[in-house]
């Protein structure tokens, strides 16, 4: 049986990933392609709990050294309870965001030391690296209007900014840009997606970047 594909979405707050997220689940499942979509913090039942301890809280809630340990930790029980066994039964994983979200948003805009990071992140995942990461690339401001225009998923409500999406437009900007940084570092596994178009244009350039990859595992 072939090894799976781990497929990974990142960019800033408001770019528009998840709902590029939603396509690429909705294409692979019309074509009945094996798969299972999961997010970082929030892909297991522990992760949720993660999660809203550390996204539901305000500015200064949670202290920088444990909002990094937390997204370590996160990090390690889902690599090891999910992503890792879809992956050895041969299906495609997609995630909406994974370690290079740590690196750039507590590294480069926190400013820990990415040697400390880089060390944890690998502890964390057991050394795997996504096999395509989709850089969804968009201007800060525009992505900082469209996230106060969410609508909440259950409720049909606006819903609120979460705690990373009150930081203040610099730490948007350092995020954007040291995304960019890694991507021309790690080019054969990164591709950056200008995301400032309409819903299907930023699709078409998804789509370019994802059906030869896909290909591979029929």
């Amino acid at each position: 049986m072939k090894r799976g594909k781990l497929i990974t979405f990142e960019g800033i707050d408001g770019c528009g990933k998840t709902t590029q997220f939603r396509l690429l689940e909705k294409y692979l499942r019309e074509r009945d392609l094996g798969f299972i979509s999961t997010r970082e913090p929030g892909g297991t039942e522990l992760g949720r709990k993660i999660r809203s301890v550390l996204l539901d809280g305000g500015k200064g809630s949670v202290d920088p050294v444990a909002e990094l340990l937390l997204y370590t930790a996160d990090r390690a029980h889902h690599v090891r309870r999910v992503i890792l066994p879809a992956l050895e039964a041969g299906k495609i994983v997609l995630s909406d965001r994974f370690y290079d979200a740590t690196t750039v948003y507590q590294g480069y805009a926190r400013g820990f030391d990415l040697g400390l990071v880089k060390q944890l992140n690998e502890l964390a995942t057991c050394g795997l690296k996504p096999d395509l990461t989709l850089l969804f690339d968009l201007d800060v401001e525009v992505a900082l209007r469209r996230t106060q225009k969410r609508i909440d998923d259950v409720t049909g409500a606006a819903s609120q900014p979460d705690r990373l999406d009150s930081e203040p437009l610099e730490f948007h900007q350092r995020v954007r840009q040291a995304y960019l940084e890694i991507a021309t570092l790690e080019p054969q596994r990164f591709r950056i997606i200008p995301a400032g178009g309409s819903i299907e244009e930023t699709y078409k350039l998804m789509m370019r970047q994802v059906e030869e990859r896909i290909r591979k595992l029929r």
